[in-house]
C-alpha cells in the first residue's frame, strides 16, 4: 500500500488541514544510507515538511527545502515534486560527530550562520526565467518553527506545522490559514474563530501520535466535532533519478586513463550517487566496455581479467 498524503477543508473553506505518514517513502530513502539518530529525525521531518508544503504548489515542478549549517552537519536538503515523489540527502562536514541528543540549532546553527532556503523551481520555465528562492535566517527549535517563520514572513500566511521522524515513520501535520472570501452566514464561525479553534484542536497533538497514528485515526481524533471536506489522497513515492548509465556516462568524461588508475588502485571503481547514496560498482570489465561503446569502430584488446 502506498503512502498516501490527505488533504481537507474547514467547512467554511477558511482553514486547511493536511496530514502524512510517510513508511514505505522514507524506508527507501535510507536504503543506501546509515543516519546518526539526530540526522533521521531532522531528515525526516523535513521529508514530511516538504510533502506537506508541495502537496499546494500551482506548477509542475520541485520544491526544494535546504538549511546550509555550519555546525556538524553543513547541508540538508530535500526535494518534493509537484507530483509528490521525492529524494533526499544530507552532507556532514568530516571529523565532526552528530550526537544522538543534537538539535536543529546545535547541529546547523552553532556559530549562527544557518540559513533555511525554499527553492520554487518550475519544470516549464519562460526564457529567462529564474527559479524563486527564499533564504531566512534558521530561526526557531525545530523545523517546524523554522519553516512557520519562513511561511510568515514570505508568503504571509499563518501555518502551523506538527513533525515528527524515527528510524520508521515521518509525519507531519499542517493546518493554514486561507484568505477571507465573502461573508459568513448567520450561525457560522467567523474566519478568526475557525483558525483559533483549529489551532486548539491541532494543538494537542504529540510527536508520538504522529508517528504511531495512521491519517484517517488522527484526524478523526483531533476534528470529529468538525465537518471536514476531504479531497482524494495523493501518493507519496521515493525517486531519484540516478541510473547506471547516468554514472557510466560520468565516467566516460573523466577518460579512460583516470579510470584505469582508479582500477589500479583499488580494483574496481565504485561511485555513490551524490543525492541518495545508491552505490554503483564497476569491475575491469565494465570500465573497459564503457570505453569500447564510446568508440565502437576501434579494434580494441580484449579486456584481461585478473
Amino acid at each position: 500500500m502506498s503512502d498516501l498524503l490527505k488533504k481537507y477543508l474547514f467547512e467554511a473553506r477558511t482553514v486547511r488541514v493536511q496530514s502524512v505518514r510517510l513508511q514505505d517513502t522514507w524506508k527507501q530513502a535510507q536504503s543506501h544510507q546509515q543516519y546518526p539518530e539526530a540526522i533521521t529525525r531532522l531528515l525526516g521531518e523535513m521529508v514530511a515538511a516538504s510533502t506537506l508544503l508541495a502537496a499546494n504548489i500551482k506548477f509542475d515542478g520541485a520544491l526544494v527545502l535546504q538549511i546550509q549549517g555550519d555546525g556538524p552537519i553543513a547541508l540538508l536538503v530535500v526535494e518534493c515534486r509537484s507530483d509528490l515523489s521525492l529524494r533526499a540527502t544530507v552532507k556532514v562536514r568530516e571529523g565532526h560527530d552528530v550526537p544522538a541528543d543534537g538539535t536543529m540549532q546545535s547541529l546547523l546553527n552553532a556559530q549562527g550562520g544557518g540559513r533555511f532556503i525554499v527553492v520554487l523551481d518550475p519544470e516549464r520555465k519562460v526564457p529567462g526565467q529564474q527559479p524563486y528562492q527564499g533564504i531566512v535566517p534558521l530561526e526557531g527549535e525545530t523545523v517546524a518553527e523554522a519553516l512557520q517563520h519562513y511561511m510568515k514572513a514570505s508568503e504571509q500566511l499563518d501555518t502551523r506545522l506538527w513533525l515528527a521522524a524515527d528510524d520508521k515513520v515521518a509525519a507531519g501535520l499542517l493546518i493554514q490559514r486561507l484568505p477571507e472570501h465573502g461573508g459568513n452566514e448567520a450561525g457560522e464561525q467567523t474566519p478568526g474563530e475557525a483558525w483559533n479553534r483549529a489551532l486548539h484542536l491541532a494543538g494537542t497533538v504529540s510527536a508520538q501520535e504522529l508517528l504511531a497514528t495512521d491519517t484517517d485515526t488522527l484526524i478523526h481524533r483531533l476534528f470529529w466535532e468538525e465537518t471536514l471536506i476531504a479531497f482524494e489522497p495523493m501518493p507519496v513515492r521515493w525517486f531519484c533519478p540516478c541510473t547506471r548509465e547516468r554514472v557510466a556516462g560520468m565516467l566516460r568524461t573523466l577518460g579512460q586513463a583516470e579510470v584505469q588508475d582508479i582500477l589500479a588502485e583499488q580494483g574496481k571503481v565504485e561511485v555513490h550517487c551524490d543525492f541518495c547514496g545508491k552505490p554503483y560498482l564497476f569491475d575491469s570489465v565494465d570500465c573497459a566496455g564503457l570505453f569500447a561503446a564510446a568508440s565502437p569502430h576501434r579494434e580494441q584488446d580484449p579486456p584481461t581479467v585478473h
